[in-house]
């Protein structure tokens, strides 16, 4: 697994040494970021993500890679959490510990903590990268907590999703159904397309 684009691009990730996780395959990261850079009014120059049951953290990492200021890596299993730390010292973005980055580019943050709950404590984010497991069906509650502009979510089926979001695109590969969303309410001051 490697970095497809931007700064780090070609550099080798870690994967979490489990059988839990399903990494994003690089043609759907690829996928991933070929979306975003089409999406209305979103920039990912200067942006804050939340990679939200990070695995390994290739997606956050490739955003940071892309040109995003910071991202926050959330996953409860401890091989995840061990494998984005690795990837991260790896390109020189080791936290220090108040969770910043030592180095001064970027901002990153690692947390051990189930997504939903994590989900409560308040934080907007430019940019929401989640990927659960595909037996993952709370959606509507992920999303009621979710305080994003602008998200890209990774299932196997087509998603429900609450009236406050809009579906920008949607593509399958594989078994991977990649959802563009938009909050309608959540848009940034100053980001291009806000009101």
């Amino acid at each position: 697994m490697r970095v497809i684009g931007g700064t780090f691009r070609g550099r080798r990730l870690r994967a979490p040494k489990d059988r839990v996780t399903r990494p994003t395959s690089d043609r759907v990261r690829e996928a991933v970021f070929d979306m975003l850079d089409t999406a209305p009014g979103f920039d990912i120059d200067g942006a804050d993500v939340l990679d939200l049951f990070a695995g390994s953290g290739a997606l956050g990492i490739e955003a940071l890679s892309r040109g995003a200021r910071s991202a926050v890596f959330v996953d409860r299993a401890p091989a995840s959490v061990k494998a984005i730390s690795a990837n991260l010292e790896a390109l020189g973005m080791t936290e220090d510990r108040r969770g910043v980055a030592a180095a001064a580019a970027h901002q990153v943050s690692v947390v051990r903590a189930e997504a939903l709950g994590w989900l409560v404590t308040p934080r907007r984010f430019d940019l929401a990268l989640v990927d659960p497991p595909y037996a993952f069906d709370d959606w509507a509650t992920l999303l009621d907590r979710l305080d994003a502009t602008l998200a890209v979510l990774e299932s196997d089926r087509a998603l429900l999703v609450p009236e406050s979001w809009e579906i920008l695109k949607h593509k399958r590969y594989g078994d991977t159904l990649v959802t563009m969303v938009r909050h309608a309410t959540r848009a940034r001051p100053g980001q291009k397309g806000s009101p």
